[in-house]
């Protein structure tokens, strides 16, 4: 009796044994195990970034555009849920910078991106625990921001926006084909350090050709249009370098220099754009890309910003406002236009 009972619990186990591997060979749903299932959803990394801006006008935020362009061809966008973003912007108050830059002390972002050389200088006085690029800074060793164009060393690095050769090239323009141009107002904040290296540079330039510069001095964007004013019937010509508070304030100098047909000559493009007659430049959209490109080196490759090189505008080219130049009273040459390089892209009609 005990041996077919034994029998008997022999002959079920083999049979839910059978079962089972019947079971396993025949089962065509995926299996899921945490971590490794075929049915899992790749995870998606997701970046921050805080932005510290110094004011808001054309060059700054097409700096800030490319600059977000670039992340978003790398995959790094708000759209798809892949980056979060802080953006702070100064107004162009000194009291508001300084307040961002603490705030950014303790900040949890991935990276610092701060445009303009007064919002890099406060963000890298503050911020020492995470990277940070900056843009839009017109001399990051004079700004005392790095040390080493090469190798900036410490959390911080990015991309200059002024290549001085630019800002001769200008002068030279300048005094080639406006024989009459004695006196070149400057409209400047040299509260601004970005400002006071370009004006020195546009002085030195001058004066190689006999043309002397006269400046007007502002502390904020609403004192550019009377500094505008101030300058009408002492200068034959007005110049802007890439000082945030005056660009800030440049439709009222181009409102003077039309009204008084003075020929006016700014640092950016998107200043001719706007209306200004010349300069020799690049798009800051194409710069903040630049910029952008290095912030996915760092979010995406772990790379080092102390350890990445600056880089200064190296695609430089006379832009001319065609369609300015009357207001003005300029006569466009064929001489002016054949110092363009592209002239598709760069003589705006």
């Amino acid at each position: 009796m005990k041996r077919k009972m034994w029998l008997s619990m022999a002959l079920s186990a083999l049979l839910l044994v059978a079962a089972g591997c019947g079971n396993n060979s025949n089962n065509t749903e995926p299996s899921e195990t945490p971590g490794t299932g075929s049915g899992e959803q790749a995870e998606t990394t997701s970046y921050s970034i805080a932005f510290s801006q110094y004011v808001e006008h054309p060059s700054l935020d097409a700096t800030r555009e490319g600059i977000l362009a670039a992340l978003k061809e790398a995959g790094i966008s708000e759209e798809d849920n892949t980056l979060s973003i802080d953006y702070n912007n100064a107004q162009g108050d000194p009291g508001n910078n300084l307040s961002i830059g603490q705030k950014l002390r303790n900040t949890k972002a991935d990276l610092v991106i701060a445009i303009a050389t007064p919002s890099a200088q406060a963000v890298a006085e503050n911020v020492k625990e995470k990277p940070i690029l900056f843009a839009a800074v017109t001399d990051p060793l004079d700004s005392k921001l790095v040390n080493d164009l090469k190798q900036p060393g410490g959390n911080i690095s990015g991309a200059s926006d002024t290549n001085p050769e630019a800002t001769k090239q200008l002068m030279g323009f300048v005094s080639t084909h406006f024989p009459d141009v004695k006196t070149v107002g400057l409209i400047i904040n040299e509260g601004e350090p970005n400002a006071v290296v370009m004006a020195r540079t546009a002085e030195e330039a001058l004066s190689e050709h006999g043309i002397e510069m006269v400046k007007a001095a502002v502390t904020n964007t609403s004192e550019v249009k009377q500094a505008a004013e101030s300058l009408v019937g002492k200068v034959d010509a007005f110049f802007i370098t890439l000082d945030n508070n005056v660009v800030s304030g440049v439709d009222t100098i181009i409102e003077t220099a039309k009204a008084n047909q003075i020929p006016f000559f700014s640092s950016d493009r998107d200043t001719v754009e706007k209306g200004a007659f010349a300069t020799v430049g690049f798009k800051y959209y194409d710069h903040g890309y630049q910029v952008g490109q290095m912030a996915v080196e760092i979010l995406k490759d772990g790379k080092n910003p102390g350890e990445m090189e600056i880089t200064v505008p190296d695609k430089l080219d006379l832009i001319l406002n065609l369609g300015a130049a009357a207001d003005y009273g300029i006569e466009v040459t064929d001489a002016m236009k054949e110092e363009v390089k592209d002239p598709e892209n760069n003589i705006i009609e």
